[in-house]
């Protein structure tokens, strides 16, 4: 039996839950998020828990009820408390700037980069630090992964930007040849 699948999610007060078919409505404080969730797993709704049961042991519907128990999981959490990820731009002359919807990285390019941010997203910066905040957690860690991208940190000076709790590894650089 799966541990994550098999054990119910209660809620919190001020969340409502609404299932129709394989969608699954969830409202609480922060806003509201849908999920298509697949039509093997069912989900049972009673009081202030929610159940999950899979129709055989197949390896299949073993790795799906474990799945849909946590995105249905990650979707309470979202529209109670909200996720949070939080980035490090270091470097000399490395900027992070907001402007109205976008986020505007001076990482060492020619140009500064503008991104967009998604509806859902708010965005804090603050001292080169860049704080991701939304509902969705997948969406979270999608936007954080992008903009970590644009200048990913290098393993010799330890310039780019990085994730709060991330180590970069060192690299020792060139080391001249001794003349004999």
């Amino acid at each position: 039996m799966s541990r994550v699948g098999s054990s119910p999610i209660s809620l919190p007060s001020g969340v409502e839950v609404k299932i129709d078919g394989s969608k699954v409505a969830i409202k609480g404080p922060k806003g509201e998020l849908t999920r298509e969730i697949h039509e093997d797993i069912k989900i049972e709704h009673e009081d202030s828990m929610i159940r999950f049961t899979r129709p055989t042991e197949q390896k299949r519907h073993r790795a799906l009820h474990g799945l849909t128990r946590s995105l249905v999981n990650n979707m309470v959490v979202g529209v109670t408390k909200g996720f949070e990820k939080e980035l490090q731009v270091v470097g000399v002359g490395y900027r992070a700037a907001k402007q109205g919807n976008k986020l505007v990285l001076t990482v060492g390019y020619s140009h500064p980069v503008e991104m967009e941010m998604p509806k859902g997203i708010d965005l804090e910066v603050e001292n080169n630090r860049i704080i991701i905040k939304g509902m969705d957690k997948q969406l979270v860690g999608e936007i954080s992964a992008k903009i970590r991208k644009v200048r990913p940190p290098e393993p010799y000076k330890g310039k780019g930007i990085r994730y709060k709790d991330e180590r970069v590894r060192r690299k020792e650089g060139k080391i001249g040849v001794a003349k004999v």
